[in-house]
């Protein structure tokens, strides 16, 4: 999960050149774990993106009039890109990484007040069996460029028939005083260096577990 100005999401590239340190874009997560047969299948996403990183996206809509074949084409890059980047999620059952299927057909972008909303459903490879099982997911960017959190657990659903042996727990993290003071100092054209994993450090988690 590094930084480029082009694989990792149109719109992180259209920051304003005022920004301070990082991050410099905001995206409001929520998940909802998709359940079949007992077993997690995947998580549709809703990716709000704050106004400033949605400026240009609305920008190029409103000015082909909202046409939806100009809201596909931008939904289109932006679910090639998220998904080189493995959709910018981990996700682990019982410790292990799960690897995520080839792609998805299931997205949308759309416009929410000043916002764009980019939605879709991120598959797992092979169902994860919920019995007995602790599963857990975090999203993040790992430059720490794009700030990518669940408002509150509120954000977080897990379907009705499953509720009474499944809970989720979402844990934020509290990172030192000086990793935030490095974060601080860093300015847009500044990356961390790879090893530093610094977007893992700030990374919210889900933890699933089933009876």
């Amino acid at each position: 999960m590094t930084l480029t100005c082009r694989t990792i999401l149109i719109v992180m590239c259209l920051i304003s050149p005022l920004a301070g340190a990082h991050p410099h874009s905001f995206i409001d997560l929520d998940a909802s774990l998709v359940i079949e047969n007992k077993s997690l299948t995947g998580i549709k996403m809703i990716w709000e993106m704050d106004e400033l990183t949605s400026a240009e996206l609305l920008l190029d809509a409103s000015m082909a009039k909202d046409n939806p074949n100009v809201w596909q084409s931008m939904a289109d890059e932006l679910i090639e890109n998220t998904r080189n980047q493995l959709y910018f999620t981990e996700v682990r059952a019982n410790g292990r990484l799960v690897e995520f299927a080839e792609k998805t057909n299931n997205y949308s972008l759309h416009r929410h007040g000043n916002k764009a909303v980019l939605t879709f459903v991120l598959p797992m490879a092979k169902p994860i069996p919920l019995a007995k099982n602790a599963v857990v997911i975090s999203t993040y960017e790992q430059s720490y460029y794009v700030d990518m959190r669940y408002p509150s657990e509120k954000s977080i659903h897990l379907p009705t028939n499953v509720a009474e042996i499944c809970s989720i727990k979402l844990n934020t993290p509290k990172p030192s005083s000086s990793l935030l003071d490095y974060a601080r100092s860093l300015d847009k054209n500044n990356s961390p260096g790879e090893d530093m994993m610094l977007g893992s450090k700030f990374a919210q988690t889900i933890t699933l577990t089933c009876q």
